[in-house]
């Protein structure tokens, strides 16, 4: 059986011989109405703060649900980036490697080429200088003949113009064998 406060109020005994003193059964139903109204009333608000304070709640593990789920997406999205970088730097390694590999081996070619060129280069010289002492030594043969021829043309004006004398004539040749052994 519920019972209101104003049914507690209203609330009227029969009287009976030696029965309770009806202002103070009164007094006392309305003491119980005051103090039952205000248990109803205080049960009322904390209903009602326990519904907002449950609505909060709710939205508070909302929110923390949404946390946790932007957490774990942040979480995510941090490791795939990692992982992105990762591989973006192992990417750039192996581009750089092949890059540098690509560089030596032309590097390598480009230095057996000059060098195969600085051996013929050094043939070239070599059949140049051979070359250059070959026309030298044509040269320095010529020019002794020249000379030789010079003398000899000399020696015949000299005799076809001069009277023989055999004093003369020594000492020609005497001056001409010098100046031959001084040429060899």
């Amino acid at each position: 059986m519920k019972v209101s406060p104003l049914d507690l109020r209203q609330q009227r005994f029969r009287s009976a011989f030696r029965g309770f003193d009806k202002v103070e059964v009164t007094s006392f139903l309305a003491a119980v109405a005051d103090d039952y109204e205000q248990a109803l009333r205080e049960t009322d608000r904390l209903r009602q703060d326990l519904a907002r304070i449950e609505a909060v709640l709710n939205e508070h593990r909302e929110h923390e649900k949404n946390l946790q789920s932007t957490l774990m997406t942040a979480q995510k999205l941090s490791d795939d980036i990692k992982a992105n970088a990762h591989e973006e730097a192992k990417r750039i390694i192996r581009d750089a490697e092949a890059r540098s590999d690509l560089l030596l081996q032309k590097t390598q070619a480009r230095y057996e080429d000059i060098q195969c060129e600085i051996d013929g280069l050094k043939l070239k010289r070599k059949d140049v200088e051979t070359s250059i002492e070959a026309v030298i030594q044509t040269l320095r043969n010529t020019l002794e003949y020249v000379r030789e021829q010079d003398v000899r043309e000399r020696e015949d004006k000299i005799l076809l113009h001069r009277p023989r004398h055999t004093e003369i004539d020594q000492q020609l040749e005497a001056l001409e064998a010098r100046r031959i052994q001084a040429m060899q």
